[in-house]
């Protein structure tokens, strides 16, 4: 499955990083603390966060996610939507709650 798969099937908003919504998804990584994804997320994930400073998309490019999907209809500053664009990693938003989007990408996933 793709990230514009995902992206489709929920309905998401895509904020930067549109240059990488043909990535495989491999998975998905549910953390607000960035050390814990740092530590256990893998490559291919998707991950679904209410962080929204630049600091993520550190990890995210560090770690090789999919992309990132901000919960609850946050956005994040301009510096890190740019850095989403350098790095080809899509930053996306949607106004769902965390459980009820991690339960939907875990639905389209194991399909």
């Amino acid at each position: 499955m793709k990230v514009k798969d995902i992206v489709e099937a929920l309905n998401l908003k895509v904020l930067s990083g549109a240059q990488g919504l043909d990535k495989e998804v491999e998975g998905c990584y549910v953390s607000d603390l960035l050390s814990d994804v740092m530590g256990n997320a893998e490559m291919g994930n998707i991950w679904v966060t209410l962080q929204t400073h630049k600091n993520v998309m550190a990890i995210a490019s560090l770690k090789e996610l999919a992309a990132v999907i901000l919960v609850k209809g946050q956005s994040a500053s301009d510096d890190t939507l740019e850095q989403s664009n350098e790095e080809g990693i899509p930053f996306l938003s949607t106004d769902a709650e965390t459980f009820e989007t991690a339960g939907k990408i875990y639905e389209l996933i194991k399909k």
